[in-house]
């Protein structure tokens, strides 16, 4: 296991919780998988999985806004990944980091507003 930790300096971006259905596919695969995801930020996601791929893996991943109206697609790499370990105490269930590498302007701009909408309502009230 090659999971990064919890300080959050050594994080590029924020992370928010959000659970989303991801379709992804490996190039080795014809069919796309689908798994929920944990939480995203702007550079990538933790998709809930118990079909781990090695790290430097490349995944096409698509997935809807909730109104079903826009699909955010692109290409993303496998960075980390946790494998299922109850002796081990994880706190996350097993699946994979993956970190966006292409993906089109649009896409981009609709992850901003995910992650915007996610941080806003998970953020203290002062």
């Amino acid at each position: 296991m090659n999971q990064p930790t919890d300080d959050s300096k050594r994080r590029r971006f924020t992370r928010v919780p959000v659970s989303m259905l991801i379709q992804y596919r490996f190039d080795n695969l014809e069919d796309f998988l689908s798994e929920y995801s944990v939480d995203m930020s702007l550079g990538g996601m933790f998709i809930r999985t118990d079909d781990i791929r090695d790290e430097g893996s490349l995944v096409y991943i698509q997935f809807y806004l909730r109104d079903g109206a826009k699909l955010i697609e692109g290409l993303a790499k496998v960075v980390w990944v946790n494998r299922a370990d109850p002796t081990q105490g994880n706190k996350l269930p097993p699946g994979m980091g993956i970190e966006f590498v292409n993906f089109d302007e649009e896409s981009m701009a609709l992850i901003n507003q995910i992650v915007d909408r996610n941080l806003s309502r998970h953020q203290p009230e002062e």
